[in-house]
């Protein structure tokens, strides 16, 4: 059976310079860690908010070195700077704004400036990519929010069957 890859990509300018630790990569290990059975591998990168590199990482983790799942975190908010959705756009094939609706509709409850937020999902291939916020509480809200619906998906567009921990997460598939 095939090892199960998910991609972990923090875009953000000064953790990639070594200004300050990339806590937003280390929280979605965790809760990966903590909700899933399944053994995995994490394909981690921290890079600058630069779309080229962006979109070329993204592709990497997808077509070379199969992750199943992409899940990135940073660049969603509405600065000058901030690529991350044109990049997943720009790689993907299929589109699923629900992700993004759902995790601004949760975001709301916390904070009025969750409109500001461009998170989004697409499917390239056989992957999913899923862009979170930068924040480390942020993440743990949105992602639980949508983590029901991804193994599922993952189903859906043929990768790998992934197994979850059903005493810390619940998720949806159908009979």
């Amino acid at each position: 059976m095939k090892k199960i890859k998910i991609g972990i990509i923090t875009i953000s300018d000064r953790a990639s310079n070594g200004v300050y630790e990339d806590l937003s990569g280390k929280e979605i290990e965790r809760l990966m860690n903590i909700w899933l059975k399944s053994t995995w591998e994490a394909c981690y990168r921290l890079i600058p908010d630069e779309q080229n590199k962006l979109e070329e990482i993204l592709i990497d983790l997808a077509d070379n070195e199969s992750c199943c799942l992409i899940v990135t975190t940073g660049g969603t908010g509405p600065a000058k700077r901030d690529v991350t959705p044109e990049a997943t756009i720009a790689v993907c094939e299929k589109m699923l704004p629900g992700f993004g609706e759902q995790m601004r509709q949760i975001s709301l409850q916390y904070v009025p400036t969750a409109i500001l937020s461009r998170q989004t999902a697409g499917i390239r291939g056989n992957t999913l990519i899923v862009n979170l916020p930068g924040k480390p509480k942020s993440i743990k809200e949105c992602l639980e929010a949508v983590f029901p619906a991804i193994p599922y998906c993952i189903d859906l567009i043929d990768g790998p069957y992934l197994e979850i921990n059903s005493a810390e997460m619940k998720v949806f598939r159908p009979k």
